[in-house]
Formats: C-alpha cells, sequence, structure tokens
C-alpha cells in the first residue's frame, strides 16, 4: 500500500479559525504533504516564504498586517515562493472578496460548503494549472478578470480568433471559461466528457493557448464569455 510512490503535493492551510483549520487538514492529511499552517498576515508570508508550499488554501478574510487579509498575503509572499499556487477557501461569495484574492493572482476560488472530496479535487487541479471556481462564482470571476490585473489584456482584441472556433467549440469555450467542470459542461450541453475533452483540445489549439487558465483570461480579456 504505497501511496507514496509518487510525490505527494505540498499544500499549506490559511485561515484563522482553528476548528476550521485543523477539519481541513484532518480532510486533506492522507491524500497532500501538509508543510505549514497559519493564522494571520505575517506569520503566512513567513511561512509561505520558508516552506515554499505548491499550493496554498487561502481563506480572505485574516488578521493582521495592513488589512488586506488573504490577497496581501497573496502579494507579499509571492516575490518568495514565485511557484506557488493559491486556492482561495472561504465562507464569503461577495464580490468584493472574491475579486480581491482574483486580482492578487488566485488560481481559484470555492466556498467553505465545498465537500472535502470535491476540494481535494480542486487542489489537484490548481496544482496542474487549471482554474477552479465555484460555477455560482462565475459572474464575480468574469469581472474580477476583466479589471485588468492580469496579464495579457494589452494585447488587441482580434474577431478572426474567435471566428476560428465552431459554434459549438464557443458554447464549451464559454463554460469551460466560466469554471465549469468537463463533467459539467457535458450535462449542460447534452454531450459526452469525450466530446468536451476533444473539443477543448481543438480550442486551445486554434487559439494556441495552453491550458485552462489562459483559456479563461483569454475570453474575459474580450468579454465573450
Amino acid at each position: 500500500m504505497s501511496e507514496d510512490s509518487t510525490a505527494k503535493i505540498r499544500v499549506a492551510v490559511v485561515d484563522d479559525h482553528e476548528m476550521f483549520r485543523a477539519g481541513v487538514i484532518a480532510t486533506l492529511q492522507h491524500t497532500f504533504d501538509i508543510v505549514g499552517q497559519a493564522a494571520d498576515v505575517p506569520s503566512s508570508v513567513a511561512m509561505i516564504a520558508q516552506v515554499k508550499p505548491q499550493v496554498v488554501l487561502l481563506d480572505v478574510h485574516v488578521p493582521g498586517g495592513e488589512g488586506g487579509g488573504g490577497a496581501e498575503i497573496l502579494l507579499k509572499s509571492r516575490p518568495y515562493s514565485p511557484d506557488t499556487v493559491f486556492l482561495a477557501l472561504s465562507v464569503s461569495d461577495a464580490p468584493q472578496d472574491v475579486g480581491s484574492v482574483i486580482r492578487a493572482g488566485a488560481q481559484g476560488y470555492v466556498t467553505k460548503t465545498i465537500t472535502g472530496a470535491d476540494l481535494i479535487s480542486s487542489i489537484k487541479q490548481v496544482h496542474e494549472g487549471y482554474a477552479v471556481f465555484s460555477p455560482k462564482l462565475a459572474g464575480f470571476v468574469l469581472s474580477a478578470f476583466q479589471g485588468g490585473s492580469f496579464g495579457g489584456a494589452d494585447a488587441p482584441v482580434h474577431d478572426e480568433e474567435l471566428d476560428r472556433l465552431s459554434a459549438r467549440e464557443q458554447e464549451v469555450m464559454r463554460l469551460i471559461a466560466r469554471g465549469y467542470t468537463y463533467k459539467e459542461v457535458a450535462a449542460e450541453l447534452f454531450i459526452s466528457i469525450k466530446t468536451v475533452e476533444t473539443h477543448v483540445s481543438s480550442v486551445l489549439r486554434k487559439l494556441q493557448l495552453s491550458n485552462r487558465t489562459e483559456l479563461t483570461r483569454w475570453a474575459a480579456d474580450r468579454r465573450i464569455v
């Protein structure tokens, strides 16, 4: 039973509620290597700089520092650990909270109503380079992308890029860019998951993009989602 035959993803948890933090760690510790935890802005930045986790689960409202919470932690720790990926995990679904951490560079945002299994899946997805968002937050997330904090917004809009995609590919692209999973896209469009995968591969190839994160940014920059 050697589940450590491949290296586990190194995860840190930032949340100021001790009982919740302990519960999250208990849920994740059999799947991931929990390398750190913290409850306020200064200790979170110091912890991330020291252990350089691959993924940080980050609450939005964290005390200390200059009052910037999770976004402040992300911005201040990035120079010390540039390869760390951040997944916001918050009780809040308020637009201003979602926007603050997405603009700061979080790879995804899920609420604390998420199941343990879905949280584990979300961590794996952001580690692989995918953007992960609760579907209900799609509108907020797109507003944050359109705020201009993500790179690539300086590129001119070329309608011919969108014209390269078939009508079905455009439908799939819009749903993927909103944070839908392949399974959710398949259910929405009444097609198979395999067909969704085929369309996504085709979209990425035609637009010369590498992954879902780039696709989300591409779509949001053009306000076509």
